[in-house]
């Protein structure tokens, strides 16, 4: 891990950790509601480990929070302003992808907003989110594919698509340059404990 990876692991795993006491709960009844090993809750909260964001994604909606809550620094002032670089890297790829997290809101429903790169034959598949979510791309450069449960798209430079975000989903490159894209969730009533435990 390099530093700003761990340091972002460090900030997640001691929002993890002062979200679950908050509640009163142990390691074990978080990792019960969240589908996953005590021991990752375990390395979440030491930030010993660079968690999956489908994990991020199962512990922030056990906790009853938006995956913001426990990425993006707290802030009290009316415009919440993320610079350059400053995104959280939740993805990264061997062939150069990554997924930086950008801006988000929080409760009574998430909104997050995504800038994604895929390298060259690069693949991130997602899990099903909670029941009503919805997602939205548009592709930056080049072109990617999205599979949403048995359809497959094909959307090139400029095109923007909307879907379902509740079911398995699919964003691949299979060109051999790099591809970019943003991307819009909305997820309702954060904290329905509704995402799939697959």
């Amino acid at each position: 891990m390099d530093e700003t990876t761990a340091t972002l692991a460090r900030t997640i795993g001691a929002r993890v950790r002062r979200q679950r006491q908050a509640r009163g709960w142990t390691l074990d009844e978080l990792a019960g509601a969240a589908g996953v090993s005590r021991r990752m809750v375990v390395n979440v909260e030491q930030g010993a480990s660079n968690p999956s964001v489908g994990t991020l994604l199962r512990i922030s909606d056990a906790l009853g929070v938006g995956l913001p809550v426990l990425v993006e620094p707290p802030s009290t002032d009316p415009v919440r302003i993320t610079r350059r670089d400053e995104g959280a890297v939740l993805w990264r790829s061997a062939a150069g992808g990554r997924g930086v997290l950008l801006a988000g809101a929080d409760l009574p429903d998430v909104i997050e907003l995504w800038d994604w790169t895929l390298g060259p034959d690069d693949r991130h598949a997602s899990e099903p989110h909670a029941t009503g979510t919805h997602e939205l791309v548009h592709v930056l450069k080049g072109s990617i594919i999205v599979e949403v449960a048995d359809e497959v798209v094909t959307l090139g430079l400029g095109d923007a698509a909307s879907f379902a975000g509740d079911v398995p989903h699919v964003y691949a490159n299979p060109r051999s340059t790099s591809a970019r894209f943003s991307l819009a969730v909305f997820e309702p009533r954060s904290g329905s404990g509704s995402r799939s435990r697959a």
